[in-house]
């Protein structure tokens, strides 16, 4: 991502209990690579005991610029031990939460949550409110997705709703930079959204599924372009993206089905990119869902491929054959 223009990068969520138990694989999401400046990194808690416990090991550790409450994670595994997007029916948990982290840190936070549990009964207008308590004192900004829970990421982000809970905050206290999310998928939507006026709006956005499926999208919002890019250099990007997999986990046996499990993930997201130049109206939007096409050539035609099995075939040519 730094590559293609990326500001600042955060790490994918960590869950407070592996963290503290030692789980490797939950510390490897708190390394930063080497071309990471400016790096965060995201965990999800339930307690404010736990939170400290955590921030504590966090601030002896790891190498970040930031760390990120995770407040929007909708998944049930996640929810149903009361993190993620629960958090967001848990006030005084939160607070608790934020009081234990920002008092062992040494770096700044920033919280992430959404719009709500329920689209019909959004809160996160009277949660700002609370977090603002702890702006100056640890918390730098608060990212909203612009969906609730039971949304997941179906319907479009409410980004007027952003803009509202973002205006919600108290004179009285020193006000949070708001940074909005959902539905970034090329230059012109980043400006729709930076081009409307909103009290303590952020004039950045964050970039989820949108990088997955373009990771070259922050080149194009600050190029201002719809970047029609060939198939070979996608090529070039899953090579690369290979490359820093096997620096990290090793070219053993273990290391590469760690690699091809990752890349066979990401590319039922890339599948889901339609090049510019097939488009009849430009840019392609977040929930508009490819029919089957052809390419401009056999390799376009195989990365729109919506089959695992051809994502397997992909994968053969940087990993060979799996096991």
């Amino acid at each position: 991502m730094k590559k293609f223009g990326a500001d600042i990068t955060c790490g994918e969520m960590a869950i407070e209990q592996n963290l503290i138990n030692g789980k490797s694989s939950e510390w490897a999401l708190m390394k930063r690579h080497v071309s990471e400046d400016v790096f965060g990194v995201q965990v999800a808690v339930k307690s404010g005991f736990r939170a400290t416990i955590l921030a504590e090991l966090l601030a002896n550790e790891v190498n970040c610029d930031f760390v990120d409450l995770n407040m929007g994670c909708p998944i049930d595994l996640v929810c149903d031990q009361g993190m993620g997007s629960q958090l967001m029916n848990r006030k005084n948990s939160v607070k608790h939460i934020l009081w234990g982290m920002t008092n062992v840190l040494k770096c700044p936070m920033t919280v992430k949550m959404r719009i709500g549990w329920n689209v019909n009964k959004p809160n996160a207008h009277l949660l700002l409110p609370e977090i603002q308590q702890f702006a100056g004192k640890g918390v730098c900004a608060v990212m909203i997705h612009g969906r609730s829970r039971l949304q997941r990421y179906t319907k479009l982000a409410d980004w007027e709703y952003i803009r509202k809970a973002a205006n919600s905050q108290s004179e009285e206290l020193p006000q949070l930079p708001v940074i909005g999310n959902g539905d970034i998928l090329s230059y012109s939507d980043y400006e729709e959204q930076m081009e409307k006026e909103g009290k303590n709006m952020s004039t950045c956005a964050m970039l989820a599924r949108g990088a997955l499926i373009k990771p070259w999208l922050p080149t194009e919002i600050k190029e201002k372009r719809n970047w029609d890019i060939s198939a070979s250099e996608r090529l070039d990007i899953l090579k690369t993206f290979v490359q820093f997999g096997l620096e990290h986990w090793g070219s053993d046996q273990r290391g590469v089905d760690l690699v091809r499990r990752f890349l066979l993930e990401w590319l039922s997201f890339t599948c889901r990119y339609i090049p510019v130049g097939l488009l009849e109206v430009v840019p392609q939007k977040m929930n508009h869902r490819p029919d089957l096409y052809f390419g401009r050539s056999n390799l376009e035609t195989l990365f729109a491929s919506q089959n695992c099995d051809d994502w397997i075939k992909i994968s053969k040519m940087f990993l060979g054959n799996p096991p």
